[in-house]
């Protein structure tokens, strides 16, 4: 969905950067009009409703806003005027996409649809691994740069119960417990709140969330909770990467359903071969995702192709800087026999 947005101040100049800016660069989110005099802001708010609206100082004095479900004061520093009863204030002078995601995160709040659903566009891939540190969050931000360098637009999902996205991504943002919050509370808009937070990554066309503000944020979220959250991302993004933690309980096998593909991340170490061979041969879940599973042997490892169809191997990347393994290895062939 688009929201209605009008941006209602006698700056021309300003006025017309922002709405241009956001009809440029996001589109996807938000449907802007402008109005320039009180006289036409008045006719304006007469004939029509709108979602939200950033409005200076001297546009509101005396409208009615009633058909404005947020009303968004423009405020800049040097400003002397008192803040109209009931208005939050946005600030003038601040980076457009800031801004952009201030008024979706707001607006989040008062629109009480948008849950997840059944109805969203993305691709949503899988990465999980029963064994931990056989590398499944460079696999997954890999295969997420693979999916950016080919044109999409990407949004990686990071549901580890110790994030590792600090790592990764050096950008400031909001933290994902926002989102957390909200579908525990069931209330408010998800899918708009998720195009507010979400952070544009470190120019490498892969959207992400800050890692939550609490261990426990992640943990108290039911089944129904992870599949309002991961169709809501796919809602808003054309591929979705989730970075599994290492259990396979309710949450796991939900996002597993969900999915269209599985990777299943396994090394050299022995204690991984077992673990994926346990996994393979004593739990029913191998069954349910066998035909949408590739294996990927990462650091260099082989692996028996008796237990699946499509195996993809990884070569072994000689560096301690995280982020420039899963830039290397993302130029690799993740496209095997036709899983991806």
């Amino acid at each position: 969905m688009r929201i209605k947005l009008l941006i209602a101040t006698d700056d021309s100049d300003y006025a017309e950067h922002l709405s241009e800016n956001i009809a440029e660069h996001h589109e996807d989110a938000i449907e802007v009009s402008v109005c320039k005099t009180q006289d036409r802001l008045r006719e304006t708010l007469k004939n029509q409703k709108y979602d939200a609206a950033i409005l200076s100082g001297p546009m509101i004095e005396g409208m009615d806003l009633s058909s404005i479900s947020l009303p968004l004061l423009l405020w800049a520093d040097d400003e002397n005027s008192d803040t109209p009863t009931g208005i939050e204030r946005i600030p003038k002078y601040q980076r457009i996409s800031s801004m952009v995601a201030g008024v979706l995160e707001r607006y989040a709040k008062v629109r009480k649809d948008g849950r997840g659903s059944d109805e969203f566009k993305a691709n949503i891939t899988a990465v999980w691994s029963p064994a931990g540190g056989v590398g499944k969050t460079t696999v997954a931000l890999a295969f997420a740069a693979m999916k950016a360098s080919a044109g999409k637009q990407v949004m990686y999902l990071n549901l580890e119960p110790f994030s590792s996205v600090p790592v990764y991504f050096t950008e400031a943002g909001k933290s994902i417990s926002a989102v957390f919050d909200m579908l525990e509370n069931n209330e408010g808009n998800v899918k708009l709140l998720i195009r507010g937070i979400r952070s544009p990554g470190n120019g490498e066309g892969i959207s992400y969330f800050c890692r939550p503000d609490n261990y426990d944020d992640l943990n108290i979220l039911s089944t129904g909770n992870i599949y309002a959250l991961a169709t809501s991302c796919a809602a808003v993004t054309e591929e979705l990467i989730i970075d599994m933690s290492s259990v396979c309980d309710e949450r796991a096998r939900q996002i597993f359903e969900l999915a269209d593909r599985v990777l299943l991340v396994t090394d050299q170490a022995g204690t991984t071969r077992v673990k994926v061979s346990q996994f393979m041969t004593q739990h029913n879940v191998f069954d349910r995702i066998r035909e949408k599973l590739a294996i990927v042997a990462n650091k260099g490892a082989t692996t028996d192709r008796a237990f699946a169809g499509a195996v993809i191997n990884l070569p072994f990347v000689q560096s301690t800087d995280e982020t420039a393994v899963y830039k290397t290895l993302s130029a690799c062939n993740f496209d095997v026999q036709g899983v991806i």
